[in-house]
């Protein structure tokens, strides 16, 4: 008995740390935030490793997931058509947006 509960504890601790080795729906949602926000701000952040990232990351997402994703998109776009928030934006874009930058792998470990 007691050995199968420390196989059960070591199996759950492995799964634990595959885990946490995945983006997020959420990071994946604000990586998508990002790139609509690289688009419309252009010269600020190269588009291409962020498409690089979305599409390394798409494959696994649900339906309803990337339907958000897609709004965030166009949300990002949008708000960043406004001139009195391009400062604050840009500040987005090249702060908490290099996270997506890179490799998806790299994301994880943020």
């Amino acid at each position: 008995m007691k050995y199968a509960i420390i196989a059960m504890a070591a199996v759950f601790a492995a799964g634990t740390a595959a885990a946490s080795d995945k983006v997020t729906d959420v990071d994946f949602l604000k990586a998508n935030r990002c790139k609509g926000l690289a688009t419309s701000l252009t010269g600020v952040v190269d588009t291409s490793s962020l498409d690089a990232f979305i599409k390394a990351e798409r494959g696994a997402r649900a339906p309803y997931v990337m339907e958000r994703a897609e709004d965030e998109f166009t949300r990002a776009k949008k708000e960043a058509k406004g001139a009195d928030r391009k400062e604050r934006l840009t500040a987005e874009l090249t702060g908490a947006c290099q996270a997506y930058i890179g490799p998806p792998s790299n994301v994880a470990k943020q």
